[in-house]
């Protein structure tokens, strides 16, 4: 045991050794290893923390949302469907909704007008996002002038700001009355966006959507679990998308591990020569290059895991975020909280590592068998 364990040390020790002699050509070869790793995990670590928080923010969103559809596009619910969906069974409660987009060409930005429903809002006021009072510079106390569709200005008083804190989900919002949504967008009373339903049984969601269907054919339910699958879809396939435009670095990082594989240069093919005719046996010679393969790959996949991790979650991630958040004037400014899938460094450990280490070996025991004096005369 202490045998074995003191051969280990000493292939190690000339492995570093060996790996310092060419140390501009290994720390060049690190680095661009090192790069093709960081640009991988950046893409996965982004795209599953944006998954995750999409899905712990939908974990509080309403059970079953009921549209309705006329000419395929989305249409003013009548008041009336409410007492119709109240008769399902199963159906705990069901109310309306209150909310739309406006457009703000002065900022070139989009805002979401919303009633709320736990948060009272007087009539002449509005409580604004984050986003909207910092592009608009307003504080509380101030007043917010809003170009109607009709083209009449609307002019109201900043009751207060939503916190920071929720500003992943309340950046664009602005909060207002009943009545001053409904003279700003000139909506007919008894009319809502859109219905929001509780049902008793989750189990029983997609029952009551068809029954929601079937007494009202003109309305589309649409369940939490088919919102958190289109955002899911969204991100693999942005995720995806930049994958493929990173296939070039991939492949230039293949060539690199090709070239590596294909043969040694004549340097390293003479010194494993000298080591065969002092005494190397194959399998030492073959676990020095494979410490050589391993030091370098595992290098540069931690190196490219730290920086992709600092990249995704201790900054902006200024490389990925336009990509993966999308483009807008009033994106929310936050920090994706810290999370890891043990499968995805597996999977990158797998594809990054263990290539370039087998490659690595390959040419040393084509090297290793032949004749020493053969090999230091080529």
């Amino acid at each position: 045991m202490g045998q074995g364990f003191q051969r280990q040390r000493h292939i190690v020790d000339f492995t570093l050794s060996a790996l310092w002699r060419r140390k501009g050509r290994n720390l060049s070869l690190l680095m661009v290893y090192a790069l093709v790793v960081f640009s991988l995990a950046s893409v996965m670590f982004f795209s599953h923390a944006l998954k995750r928080e999409a899905a712990l923010l939908l974990s509080g969103a309403p059970e079953m949302v009921v549209q309705r559809m006329l000419a395929g596009r989305h249409e003013l619910v009548p008041a009336g469907y409410l007492e119709k969906i109240r008769e399902i069974r199963g159906v705990r409660s069901a109310r309306g909704r209150l909310w739309g987009y406006y457009y703000d060409a002065t900022f070139g930005a989009n805002y979401t007008f919303m009633v709320p429903d736990n948060l009272p809002v007087e009539p002449g006021r509005v409580i604004l996002g984050a986003g909207v009072a910092k592009i608009r510079r307003l504080e509380a106390g101030d007043l917010a002038t809003f170009l109607a569709p009709d083209g009449s200005p609307a002019l109201f008083e900043v009751e207060q700001l939503l916190s920071a804190e929720s500003e992943l989900v309340s950046a664009d919002l602005v909060l207002l009355s009943a009545a001053d949504f409904a003279k700003f967008f000139g909506q007919p009373d008894g009319y809502f966006t859109d219905l929001v339903l509780k049902v008793g049984n989750p189990n029983e969601l997609t029952t009551i959507a068809n029954k929601v269907v079937a007494l009202l054919p003109d309305t589309r339910p649409i369940l939490r679990e088919e919102m958190a699958r289109t955002y899911d879809a969204v991100f693999d396939w942005r995720g995806g998308m930049l994958v493929f435009i990173l296939t070039g670095s991939l492949l230039s990082f293949a060539i690199l591990a090709w070239d590596k594989a294909s043969g040694l240069s004549g340097e390293e093919k003479r010194e494993i020569g000298i080591l065969k005719a002092i005494g190397w046996e194959t399998s030492d010679v073959i676990l020095l290059k494979f410490w050589e393969g391993l030091v370098i790959s595992l290098s540069a996949f931690l190196l490219g895991i730290i920086f992709a991790y600092i990249h995704v979650f201790f900054t902006p991630a200024p490389l990925l975020a336009p990509a993966l958040k999308g483009w807008s004037v009033l994106y929310p400014d936050f920090r994706l909280t810290p999370f890891i899938d043990p499968s995805q460094l597996f999977t990158l450990f797998f594809l990054s590592v263990v290539p370039y280490t087998v490659a690595t070996i390959v040419p040393a025991w084509r090297a290793a068998i032949v004749d020493p004096a053969a090999v230091m005369r080529s």
